[in-house]
């Protein structure tokens, strides 16, 4: 499989999504590589881009506290590609990164051009608010 594809089909927002889709969601990743040091995101700004790490290492932080690191196959900023809620965290990189981004205009254009994504994860998140019982 694909290091790409791999990486994409491990994100819980994807879970429903076909290999075909998959294949699709991670053409429209690019794959980037960032020096150390390296804000992502900004606790309270508008998210507007999504993150996997494929290697290296990036330091969450709320209120100015770390709260976790991030490693290869971890991932930041998936609801920004459905939501325009601001981000929860400040998220640094701690070492040379290699990760995959998709913005939100990319995805946004994916799920015109494939509406059988676009169903796959609103169901995922129709499951992931729903709750656990009736």
């Amino acid at each position: 499989m694909d290091r790409k594809v791999e990486a994409i089909s491990k994100v819980p927002l994807f879970a429903r999504c076909s290999k075909r889709e998959l294949e699709e969601i991670a053409r429209a990743a690019d794959e980037i590589e960032l020096p150390a040091g390296k804000v992502l995101t900004r606790e309270g700004d508008r998210g507007r881009e999504f993150f996997v790490l494929l290697d290296g290492t990036a330091e969450v932080r709320q209120n100015d506290e770390q709260i976790r690191t991030l490693g290869a196959g971890d991932f930041l900023g998936e609801i920004a590609l459905v939501s325009q809620e601001p981000r929860t965290a400040t998220v640094t990189t701690t070492s040379a990164v290699q990760a995959l981004v998709i913005t939100d205009q990319a995805f946004a254009a994916l799920l015109d051009h494939l509406p059988s994504v676009q169903k796959a994860v609103l169901e995922t998140l129709a499951d992931r608010l729903a709750p656990d019982h009736i």
